[in-house]
């Protein structure tokens, strides 16, 4: 249990042994399920957890209320990793009240063979439920990242408790940077949902927040303006960084080495930074994380079955999908006899918006070779505008 203000207590949980979260993104410093505890003339839960960590939760709970019971369960999303104990609480607490909007409820009964009758508070935008010297006020964020999603406003400590906004990967003690895991859960989990993020952020910049309490990750309270920033930067599809994302899909090695040329000669010319993935074996997200993160991109792909390599074919699907936009994109392709990785992918980005295509697009048959480096040099020239 951890003191957020007077009154207001994580209860969340610190998940170490989950190594992949939804199913695909690796985990490597697991995950936090954060649940708020207000303690006030009425018991007031914000939110559940994962059934992962459902009794470790529930003694965290009881460590809080003492003798008390829970009033009010504050339902703000109803993915299982936050909503997957509300049952188990129902259970303990059946006069306790379900406070969400009425789309909340439609998911309640999906997930759960649960009679509501008069145990919901349906709320709507601005609504407001005093509960002693706290008072909660709800604001509406539709697809941020599901449709019922909604968040809550404590006015008397000016606590902003938001959903899966400002959450990262990882535990909240993991000794890591927040922004690298911030952004890489950001981009792959919300990143589609940038215009619902900004409609958010705006009803926010109306409040006097003083504290931030996600679902995923630590509690923050200093230097918000930071991580407001960011998600300002993020959810408007802009570039964070000049420099280079180079995503390479290369079969035998030979598109590879173009890459790596490619690499070298853009940091010749002055590019900030130059990043090279792996598509056939890094972390595909980091690399979505990274082609957002970068104001240009470069794609490196061998063809393959009158196409591109089908590693390249994926992490284009998921730019797209992401809602990837606002960047300078260079292509190098790779056929032995019939090059088609060039056409393929940029069919794959067609309806993207926002994005330049350089025209200089290198063609190398099967090996790197002297005539090659030209090409590379001018796509580098053509990119960095000089």
């Amino acid at each position: 249990m951890e003191k957020v203000t007077e009154g207001i207590y994580n209860i969340g949980v610190n998940d170490r042994e989950i190594t992949l979260f939804e199913g695909q993104y690796e985990v490597e410093k697991g995950m936090a399920y954060n649940s708020y505890v207000i303690l006030d003339e009425q018991v007031v839960v914000m939110d559940t957890v994962d059934p992962r960590a459902t009794e470790e939760w529930l003694k965290n709970l009881d460590e809080a209320l003492g003798s008390r019971k829970v009033d009010y369960l504050v339902i703000q999303h109803m993915e299982p990793d936050h909503g997957g104990s509300i049952m188990r609480l129902s259970e303990r607490f059946p006069d306790m009240k379900l406070v969400g909007n009425a789309k909340t409820f439609q998911m309640v009964q999906q997930f759960f063979d649960i009679t509501l009758g008069d145990k919901i508070v349906t709320v709507k935008e601005g609504d407001t439920l005093p509960v002693g010297k706290h008072t909660l006020q709800f604001f509406m964020a539709p697809m941020v990242h599901w449709p019922e999603v909604m968040v809550t406003y404590e006015q008397t400590d000016k606590v902003l408790f938001s959903a899966d906004g400002f959450g990262k990967f990882g535990t909240r003690d993991a000794d890591e940077d927040w922004t690298c895991e911030a952004r890489r859960y950001y981009i792959n989990i919300c990143g589609k949902y940038g215009m619902q993020v900004q409609a958010l952020l705006k009803k926010a910049a109306a409040l006097e927040i003083e504290t931030i309490c996600p679902l995923h990750g630590p509690v923050l309270s200093e230097n918000l303006e930071y991580y407001i920033n960011k998600y300002q930067i993020w959810s408007s599809y802009e570039p964070e960084d000049e420099g280079v994302l180079i995503a390479c899909a290369s079969i035998h090695g030979h598109t590879m080495r173009a890459a790596e040329k490619m690499k070298e000669i853009l940091e010749r010319k002055g590019a900030k930074k130059v990043v090279i993935a792996d598509l056939t074996r890094d972390d595909i997200h980091e690399a979505v994380e990274d082609a957002f993160r970068y104001s240009h991109l470069v794609l490196a792909a061998a063809s393959y079955d009158a196409g591109v390599f089908p590693p390249m074919e994926d992490f284009l699907n998921r730019l797209k999908a992401k809602n990837y936009q606002k960047r300078t994109v260079g292509i190098i392709e790779n056929g032995s006899w019939a090059p088609t990785a060039a056409r393929s992918m940029k069919a794959l980005l067609e309806g993207a918006k926002a994005l330049t295509f350089a025209e200089t697009v290198v063609t190398i048959k099967s090996a790197l070779k002297a005539e090659n480096i030209s090409q590379l040099e001018a796509l580098a020239s053509e990119l960095l505008n000089i």
